[in-house]
């Protein structure tokens, strides 16, 4: 790892402390949402960035780990036993609903995705003895850690933060061990690495099975935010807002997700003093950057820092690691 992006994440980690400092509730459960979202996309770009299939049941995902999450720890049971019930259950739904489905690749693979996030849909709405149906779970205790009470704003930010910087390093981690770099073999050429006698169709699988866990325990997490949870919250909309923040991020890259969800979630907040305009506007920076530079924000500053350098350089940065 390279100095500057030692500094980088030094830098991003103290933000991340001081961000909520004198904000109000409001900002804070902005900058909460985000964090939030942005494990959720991290999840989806190891399932498309790295592992190169496309996947619409995040939102599906983030909704049977919120309801797992919420129905446990009203009945009296702690958040933490609550989200690993919550991840576990994402996980090995994805193994068996991805098993099936990765038999039909990349947009075939998508359309199976969508179908299973109208079927959870269906379940949460139609299913009132153990969902509440459309009217929802309401109610949803925060966690508590002895005495540090997350009931607060402020005190559930951190907790945020110190989940999600967790995930980020367990993310980090994995992608540069030797599953990450199978994951990028994945995605490179997966003709070549199964000829190197890589079992393709199990990397893939647990990619995609670590990617829908990853949105467990957003959902895990969203629940207890907002404390009131109904299926309208995890519909296709939010499966494509989702895949959003990771194309616009930059899929592929590390910290591509987590821009993207900054985009997505805080963009729109900062925009409204247009008044009624900053929908309009929001959507216009977004067609930019997807006609300008289709592998995202991240994409793009790398081809601006590849184009700034002496021609005998440019090589070895198109070969470097992607951020």
């Amino acid at each position: 790892m390279t100095a500057f992006r030692i500094l980088f994440l030094i830098t991003f980690s103290v933000a991340l402390l001081f961000a909520p400092i004198g904000q109000s509730n409001y900002i804070i459960y902005i900058l909460c949402s985000w964090l939030i979202f942005s494990i959720s996309a991290m999840g989806l770009n190891l399932t498309l960035g790295y592992a190169g299939q496309i996947s619409l049941a995040q939102a599906a995902f983030m909704g049977i780990g919120a309801y797992v999450t919420a129905l446990l720890t009203m009945a009296g049971m702690h958040w933490l036993v609550a989200v690993f019930c919550s991840i576990s259950a994402t996980f090995l739904i994805g193994l068996a609903l991805g098993y099936p489905a990765l038999r039909v690749q990349h947009h075939f693979l998508a359309f199976v995705t969508l179908a299973f996030n109208a079927l959870v849909f269906l379940v949460l709405r139609n299913e009132e003895w153990l969902t509440g149906g459309s009217l929802g779970l309401v109610g949803i205790p925060r966690p508590v850690f002895g005495p540090f009470d997350t009931m607060k704003q402020l005190p559930f930010y951190y907790f945020t933060v110190v989940c999600f910087l967790v995930t980020a390093g367990a993310m980090a981690w994995m992608l540069h061990s030797p599953w990450g770099r199978a994951f990028k073999a994945l995605r490179e050429n997966p003709i070549r690495a199964n000829s190197l006698g890589l079992n393709t169709t199990r990397m893939t699988l647990l990619a995609f099975a670590i990617g829908s866990s990853m949105a467990g325990l957003a959902g895990a997490l969203q629940a207890p935010l907002v404390q009131f949870i109904e299926p309208g919250s995890f519909t296709l909309i939010l499966s494509l807002k989702i895949l959003l923040m990771v194309i616009v991020g930059g899929s592929g890259y590390f910290f591509g997700p987590i821009l993207g969800a900054a985009l997505v979630v805080l963009l729109p907040e900062m925009l409204r003093f247009t008044d009624g305009y900053y929908l309009i506007i929001y959507a216009l920076l977004v067609l930019v950057v997807m006609i300008f530079s289709p592998q995202g924000l991240l994409g793009l500053g790398r081809k601006l820092l590849i184009a700034m350098k002496p021609r005998k350089e440019r090589g070895d940065l198109k070969q470097g690691a992607q951020l």
